[in-house]
């Protein structure tokens, strides 16, 4: 099904698509003017502290024997994740914000925004698994082990990639059958559906009835069964009588719980919503939230809120500096 939408995404234009646009403008960065250079150099460091953080954390994980549990091998997944999350829009942004020319083909804009979308829908579905696995540790310490055992957490982490890239495909072709007439600038930093879905020159109600429903199943659903995942963990913490069990016992979720918060509130605003906009510079500030914000948080908050990963993060560096004078002596 997947090399299917694939293949059908390669068409010629007039093969699926009425619309005689063969590239999209960007405006997203049109009116940064003299603060072009500040802009890009911000961005740049953004995203290398992003690529170099999320790297960093996924290879200790990995490479690290005591870091061999599910929470850790769901938070290495996480990272991974995040790696390809920022590479589907920002080195497109920082190619815009330097060139006069911001375009993008039609096909080119559709895979963004398919890609953009699947891989945001996997990270509601991982985070969902998640607080799952710290609800299983904490409410049901003594079957937790023979619960989420290693086949368990590989089928789960399959089954939020596959699922994050099914749930965009109806919503993807539906936008490529509208016709798009001589209007060709999106008003956003990415190709994503409420910009484009604004360009159309027909009703696009159901394509706006479509992506509700979508957005709602998934955002919503995931967001509500984490919610009720960490009301329960709070209820069952609050049962531990030592200050110490309880503020452990809160520590290793409470960095979960930061970048559920940060990322689904902003998704929520912008994306569960029977409206194509709200305005201009309130989608492109949550976009830069959920796109930007998010993936490079994501790394702090892990490592400065764990004392395992920064303790695990000075073996792995202390143990290669260790190889490597062995190796020069």
């Amino acid at each position: 099904m997947f090399s299917s939408f694939l293949l059908y995404l390669s068409l010629p234009l007039d093969q699926h698509n009425h619309s005689s646009l063969a590239e999209f403008v960007f405006l997203g960065f049109a009116s940064v003017g003299y603060v072009r250079g500040w802009l890009f150099v911000l961005l740049l460091l953004a995203y290398l502290f992003t690529i170099c953080g999320n790297m960093l954390i996924f290879s200790v994980i990995r490479l690290d024997a005591a870091l061999h549990t599910p929470m850790y091998h769901f938070v290495s997944v996480l990272s991974f994740l995040e790696l390809w999350y920022t590479a589907t829009t920002i080195p497109k942004m920082l190619a815009n914000i330097l060139s006069e020319k911001k375009t993008i083909s039609f096909a080119g804009c559709l895979l963004q925004t398919y890609f953009f979308h699947s891989l945001g829908a996997s990270e509601c579905y991982l985070l969902t698994a998640m607080a799952y696995d710290r609800y299983l540790a904490i409410c049901r310490p003594l079957q937790y082990p023979a619960i989420m055992t290693t086949t368990l957490c590989a089928k789960m982490t399959a089954a939020c990639w596959i699922c994050g890239f099914l749930c965009p495909i109806s919503e993807v072709i539906l936008v490529s059958q509208l016709p798009f007439c001589a209007y060709n600038e999106i008003q956003h930093i990415f190709c994503d559906f409420p910009p484009l879905l604004s360009l159309a020159c027909k009703d696009t109600s159901t394509n706006i009835l479509v992506d509700f429903a979508t957005n709602a199943f998934i955002i919503l659903i995931t967001f509500l069964f984490i919610m009720f995942s960490y009301a329960r963990i709070i209820g069952a913490v609050l049962k531990i009588k030592t200050a110490s069990g309880r503020k452990k016992a809160f520590s290793t979720c409470a960095s979960h719980l930061a970048v559920v918060l940060i990322f689904f509130g902003s998704i929520i605003f912008m994306y569960v919503r029977l409206k194509k906009s709200y305005s201009l510079t309130l989608d492109q500030t949550l976009a830069v939230v959920y796109s930007i914000l998010t993936p490079m948080v994501n790394p702090i908050i892990y490592s400065l809120r764990n004392k395992e990963l920064i303790k695990a993060i000075r073996r792995t560096i202390f143990q290669k500096g260790d190889k490597a004078s062995l190796a020069h002596h």
